[in-house]
């Protein structure tokens, strides 16, 4: 009975427009008329104290770092140096969204800010060069499916809040799991392009390569600060994450000068409004993850779960499912933010490894960012770029299909994951 009110509470806010942050509010009410413990001062300090955590700074600084690189010109010089490593080859433009994108996950770990960046920046190009644009608009919206999944990640800093598991440890896990994603995108576009009678630029001198990396060198200096500082403990992810938006101001302000005093103040209000959509989500959610554990909601779980809990493999299996379809419906911040108390549980009792739990978690999530309707990288691709969102999703199919078929075979070889992890974090 407990699991239904929580199911037709929450899905039936949804399904009447109420949005989600409001819906899981309303969830956490319905369980506490159904607890009969309903306090609407408990309701508040669970609120309250479901944003008052030190970890989730991360959030709104990473937001911040974001907004600065793509302002401020750091992106701009990680494509640029992309497009002469690898723009002269035969479909060049698509294998420089994928690197550029792999670069730019490791400077913001956001989806939705690397999508816009390289929607405003390559599409126009790749089309000019004879592209199809709903292709075109399709590899995108895939590659900026890594952000979250190459450290840093503000997705794993929610889930390892949630979790209760060390962030650091999820950073560095999510390396070479987002390697492999890029992987199958690089080869899906390889195998769609093949055919194309499109005319590559010619390939850059070693002299116009040597500028590129000397214009990109400040901002290939983050990911490398932020990695080594993680591995050996010189700060904490929510440290990192200042220095993330302090180092990239600075870069954006002083050495590039793209970022001119007066745009600053409009930079930090867009990552201030960002941040209080996601904070109030967070802290709404939390008021709900709060009542699932008193409900012992987690406990009903994993008795209807444990026909699978003997194959830790079966299990993962039906649990990817269950993620993709709640996907299709719903972001990924309140996906992670609703299931992860309800399954940590149901992993821990199987013998899963918790980190490798959560890779594979986040990574389905970030899939789920490209998977219609919802699809919110789907949408900001299709308003940055101007494509209509029947054509995006039509471009990303096969994108997507390449990085479920990743995503299954890590379920599959769960050492694909696992062994880069321990060597990283020992």
């Amino acid at each position: 009975m407990t699991i239904a009110v929580f199911l037709l509470s929450l899905l039936g806010a949804m399904a009447i427009g109420i949005p989600i942050a409001f819906s899981l509010l309303l969830c956490g009410v319905a369980l506490m008329w159904h607890l009969d413990m309903f306090d609407a001062q408990i309701l508040a300090q669970n609120l309250i104290n479901g944003a008052d955590s030190f970890p989730l700074l991360a959030v709104p600084f990473f937001m911040l770092a974001g907004e600065i690189m793509n302002t401020g010109g750091l992106s701009k010089r990680i494509v640029d140096l992309a497009l002469t490593l690898v723009g002269h080859v035969r479909g060049g433009l698509g294998y420089v969204a994928i690197v550029a994108a792999c670069v730019l996950s490791a400077l913001s770990g956001s989806a939705v800010a690397d999508a816009a960046a390289l929607s405003a920046l390559l599409i126009p190009m790749m089309v000019a060069a004879g592209h199809d644009k709903a292709r075109s608009g399709g590899l995108i919206a895939a590659a900026g499916v890594i952000g979250p999944i190459i450290p840093p990640s503000i997705g794993f800093v929610i889930f390892g809040v949630a979790a209760n598991l060390s962030i650091s440890k999820l950073f560095l896990a999510g390396i070479f799991p987002g390697i492999l994603i890029a992987g199958s995108l690089w080869a899906t576009w390889w195998w769609l392009v093949r055919r194309e009678h499109i005319v590559p630029p010619p390939r850059r001198s070693r002299k116009e390569v040597w500028l590129a990396f000397r214009q990109a060198g400040w901002a290939l200096m983050l990911p490398l600060i932020i990695l080594v500082g993680l591995r050996f403990g010189v700060f904490t992810p929510t440290e990192a994450a200042v220095v993330a938006a302090v180092y990239s101001l600075f870069v954006a302000v002083v050495i590039y000068r793209e970022l001119k005093p007066s745009q600053i103040y409009g930079v930090f209000v867009t990552a201030a409004r960002t941040t209080g959509v996601v904070m109030f989500l967070v802290a709404a959610a939390l008021v709900s993850a709060w009542l699932i554990t008193v409900a012992d909601l987690p406990g009903k779980v994993v008795t209807l779960l444990e026909p699978f809990i003997g194959s830790p493999m079966l299990l993962m299996v039906m649990i990817m499912l269950l993620v993709i379809v709640v996907g299709t419906a719903m972001d990924m911040t309140p996906t992670i933010l609703i299931l992860t108390p309800v399954l940590m549980p149901v992993v821990k009792a199987a013998g899963i490894d918790p980190i490798y739990f959560g890779v594979l978690f986040i990574i389905n999530n970030s899939i789920g960012l490209v998977t219609p309707p919802v699809g919110t990288v789907l949408n900001v691709v299709a308003g940055v770029a101007r494509i209509r969102m029947d054509d995006v999703i039509r471009g990303v199919w096969p994108f997507m299909l390449a990085e479920f078929a990743m995503m299954f075979l890590m379920v599959a070889f769960p050492a694909l994951v696992i062994w880069p992890a321990r060597l990283l974090y020992g």
